[in-house]
């Protein structure tokens, strides 16, 4: 298969792979003699140059010994990792870490400051955030990314899809992205998806003053497998920022709870949302 930029858990994988074999006692050379392989191969998998097949992993993992329930759960993680999943038809637009860590889930939990949530915005609400984040991009490249960002959004809408939390900043619904028109529609796709029973949505006020979530947005993804722990990702105009230490984990999950605390309750917060967007509607039509 053609070989993209290693994806959060194609490293993770790979690391793994490494401390098993240093674990066992096994050096380069005498683990690729008995595996059948050359060194360069087994150096490619351990570097996340090359995605290896479960197969091989059950190999590797046969060598070293090792605990079968921890081996099982590599064979399965490595079945994920080399999974082509919708984002390879837009590896034009996307790296495909973050867009494959989504689509896996089990939970996704999300503060936002500026934007509504990917998973959640319109069409007519998307372009307006893309066009306004890529000026300088041609047009067409901008139409490439929302098809991309409406591609993501099937994940909420599988049987087996994450459960999804948000907690949303008021400013961010009060802020007329395309205009009063696009909100009003915006807004009224934000309740509809309120009503979901995979889909939470919390507004913290503006009366809320300070809080824990002042430093910027970020995003929790909850995995299931033992050797596949929550990551946290930041994304902003100079990258994107995979948070996979334990402790930083641990910490922007109690900062999101804090921020939960402190939101409105999810009726409430629904009830908001439905008036906000009863005013863009008024505002509107009161502009034509």
């Amino acid at each position: 298969m053609t070989e993209q930029s290693p994806t959060v858990r194609h490293r993770r994988l790979a690391r793994q792979l490494r401390q098993e074999r240093e674990r066992a006692g096994v050096t380069m050379e005498r683990a690729a003699a008995a595996l059948g392989w050359s060194r360069p191969k087994l150096v490619r998998f351990e570097t996340a140059k090359t995605r290896p097949r479960p197969s091989d992993v059950e190999a590797m993992l046969d060598l070293y010994g090792g605990d079968e329930a921890m081996k099982l759960a590599l064979v399965e993680l490595a079945k994920h990792v080399r999974k082509r999943g919708w984002w390879s038809a837009f590896n034009d637009v996307l790296t495909g870490s973050f867009a494959e860590l989504e689509d896996d889930a089990g939970s996704i939990r999300t503060w936002q400051v500026q934007t509504v949530p990917g998973l959640l915005q319109t069409s007519d609400y998307a372009l307006a955030v893309i066009r306004a984040g890529s000026k300088d991009e041609p047009e067409a490249v901008q139409l490439r990314r929302l098809q991309a960002r409406m591609a993501r959004k099937a994940v909420l809408e599988r049987q087996d899809g994450p459960q999804f939390t948000a907690v949303l900043d008021e400013a961010l619904l009060r802020r007329p992205v395309g205009g009063a028109s696009v909100m009003a529609r915006q807004l009224d796709a934000l309740a509809d998806a309120a009503r979901k029973p995979n889909v939470s949505l919390r507004v913290l006020p503006a009366s809320a003053g300070e809080h824990s979530g002042l430093n910027g947005s970020f995003v929790i993804l909850g995995f299931e497998g033992a050797f596949d722990p929550d990551v946290v990702y930041v994304g902003g105009v100079a990258g994107e920022i995979f948070i996979e230490d334990v402790e930083q984990v641990a910490r922007c999950t109690v900062r999101f709870d804090w921020l939960t605390d402190q939101a409105l309750s999810e009726d409430d917060s629904l009830a908001l949302i439905e008036d906000l967007a009863e005013e863009y509607r008024q505002s509107y039509e009161s502009s034509r």
